[in-house]
């Protein structure tokens, strides 16, 4: 008997350890000017909020904004960087208008760098052509 009981809890681990490792990966980002480089005047602000399935390599994200000085022109994930450091755009936003939902499908660099909190949320306007409001995106914890 005792080694049927064994044996389920071996298998129970097993399973949990496997669902486990497929769990996403909760990211977020507070978006605004003052982290801009060089920083702008707006007060501007937004979230991020994403999720990372490392196994199908699949960014889930929502991103909000409002009080920025016009419509939004542009908005991008850049990278790789690290925070007051610029880089250029590795994935635009699926569209502009708040709020902005999308999944991408990255590939291993990207999903490493981004990993690596070497990404940012950089929303653009007429007024602010290099961005308005920007957040760097880190690990929900």
């Amino acid at each position: 008997m005792s080694r049927r009981i064994l044996l389920a809890a071996m298998l129970c681990l097993a399973a949990y350890g496997a669902r486990a490792d497929e769990q996403p990966i909760e990211l977020r980002a507070d978006l605004d000017a003052a982290h801009e480089v060089p920083g702008v005047s707006s007060s501007g602000k937004g979230k991020f909020q994403g999720a990372l399935n490392k196994s199908t390599k699949e960014l889930r994200y929502t991103v909000t904004y409002q009080d920025l000085s016009g419509p939004a022109t542009a908005a991008h994930f850049h990278g790789p960087a690290e925070p007051g450091k610029n880089a250029g755009v590795v994935l635009p936003l699926s569209s502009l208008q708040s709020p902005i939902q999308g999944t991408a499908t990255l590939d291993d660099k990207q999903m490493n760098d981004l990993m690596a909190n070497n990404w940012y949320v950089n929303v653009h306007t007429a007024k602010n052509p290099t961005g308005e409001i920007r957040g760097q995106v880190t690990h929900a914890y």
